[in-house]
């Protein structure tokens, strides 16, 4: 039980901090500093978790047990400036696509893996599949090296599916929103804008995303798996 929260929170650590880095990074290049000054563009995951110690450290173990260990959410905060952002709304919208596309790439990377590792006789497609278990080793043995690896790369592809999906949805205060507020036509940027600026609309919005998110996740993750099996 503890070796699969720990195999969970590396991952989601590693997932998170390419997020916020991918947020921070952009919007470095799109002109503002803010994250940049604060020590968010990098890949040290230790200024984003002072930044955000409960959405990265107490959020996704409080969620690893609502779960019954099945999966893992959270968050960090890369810093920007709203004056910025009012100003170059098209920059904000990119800039807050950035985290979302991080985590579909590391999903599509580790997809890769699966399928390459499958397919050369080191894994085996499981079947009955789960979030940490997609795969397991040729060998059967769950405790070698080799079942370590199927166990990450399995939760590396499952929780960069929820977060990706998880921080696309247009609910503030979550990344969707902010994509919404900078695209769209500038009377629904305005009124996503003030949303996201009253506290309670934050909560209200993550309590509804939590109710959202499983309807959401599963039948992506599902077909994805049946796109892996079919390869």
């Amino acid at each position: 039980m503890i070796a699969d929260i720990l195999v969970w929170y590396l991952v989601f650590v590693f997932s998170t901090t390419c997020h916020e880095f991918a947020h921070a990074f952009v919007a470095l290049k799109g002109g503002d500093t803010t994250a940049y000054e604060g020590g968010q563009v990098s890949l040290d995951p230790l200024p984003h978790i002072k930044r955000s110690p409960f959405g990265m450290v107490v959020m996704p173990l409080l969620s690893m047990i609502m779960s019954n260990m099945n999966s893992m959410i959270g968050w960090g905060a890369a810093p920007y400036n709203p004056f910025w952002a009012s100003r170059h709304p098209k920059r904000y919208a990119i800039m807050s696509l950035a985290g979302p596309t991080a985590n579909i790439v590391l999903a599509a990377i580790a997809f890769a893996l699966l399928v390459i590792m499958t397919k050369a006789g080191v894994l085996e497609l499981s079947p009955m599949p789960a979030f940490d278990s997609l795969v397991l080793p040729a060998s059967g043995d769950l405790g070698s090296t080799t079942g370590a690896i199927a166990r990450v790369i399995s939760v590396l592809f499952s929780l960069n599916v929820l977060l990706a999906i998880f921080n696309l949805l247009p609910v503030p205060p979550l990344d969707g929103a902010a994509i919404v507020e900078g695209f769209w036509p500038e009377r629904v940027g305005r009124i996503m804008e003030k949303v996201r600026e009253t506290p309670v609309f934050a909560i209200l919005g993550l309590l509804l995303v939590w109710q959202i998110v499983p309807y959401v996740v599963t039948p992506v993750w599902v077909n994805l798996v049946v796109l892996m099996h079919s390869l």
